[in-house]
């Protein structure tokens, strides 16, 4: 029986690669979206793959949402916590709200995101959860001390729950993606483009695909092993 995938913010960038690739593993998907319905309408039309519109910050939105998903496809058995949003601005012109948006995004909705599922895959005794992290949450960035904050807190999460489930057969990681090829990454100019890829020794800027196959090895039935494990994939650009 196929195993059952949520991935948030899985229509678009990153996060639509990812639901790819699981679907390609044999996985039933379903991704989530915030506000771009024909951005997912799309996505669906040309992958088959369901979409479900949730804001991740809300967590009786996503509770609800989750219970949506599993009364059509089945008991969800893998989560990708890929939804993320930022809010740049140098520390001492952030303003709360800018603050607060990430922190409720990146952070708590990785809670919102897990903590629904985490009782049932506690009682099949299997789950596979991964999180999206960020290489910025790894070695920090200016003007990015709210994304910066939420991705690291990220990996404390997967290490905790890591701990928690293991004895459940529920492995818990990390990808930390680098600079990647993503609408937003190549809507930037060219110089400052070009100024990303040369601090990058690979010599260029990573694809959603490959990141994709990171969390496809994470979420596989036999990577039960592999727990609380972080995964740079940025081109050697920083090492943890």
């Amino acid at each position: 029986m196929a195993r059952v995938a949520l991935v948030t913010g899985g229509s678009r960038g990153i996060g639509a690669a990812i639901s790819k690739a699981l679907k390609a593993q044999g996985c039933e998907v379903a991704a989530t979206y915030a506000g771009n319905d024909d951005a997912a309408a799309k996505f669906t039309s040309e992958t088959g793959i369901k979409t479900y519109k949730w804001n991740a910050a809300d967590y009786d939105a996503s509770k609800a949402g989750i219970a949506q998903v599993e009364a059509e496809l089945g008991p969800i058995d893998i989560v990708v916590a890929n939804a993320g949003i930022t809010r740049d601005a140098p520390f001492h012109k952030m303003t709360p709200e800018q603050w607060r948006e990430v922190i409720d995004t990146n952070l708590t909705g990785v809670f919102n995101t897990i903590h629904p599922v985490w009782p049932g895959m506690r009682e099949r005794k299997f789950g596979r959860v991964v999180v999206i992290s960020s290489i910025n949450g790894q070695k920090g960035q200016f003007g990015q001390v709210n994304y910066a904050a939420t991705k690291a807190g990220d990996l404390g999460i997967v290490k905790s729950l890591a701990q928690e489930g293991a004895r459940f057969n529920i492995t818990a990681n990390a990808v930390c993606p680098g600079y990647i090829a993503t609408e937003m990454v190549m809507a930037v100019p060219d110089k400052v483009r070009e100024a990303i890829i040369g601090q990058i020794p690979a010599g260029r800027l990573g694809e959603p695909e490959e990141i994709a196959r990171c969390v496809a090895f994470l979420v596989a039935d036999d990577a039960g092993f592999v727990n609380g494990s972080t995964i740079s994939a940025n081109g050697a650009q920083f090492f943890a």
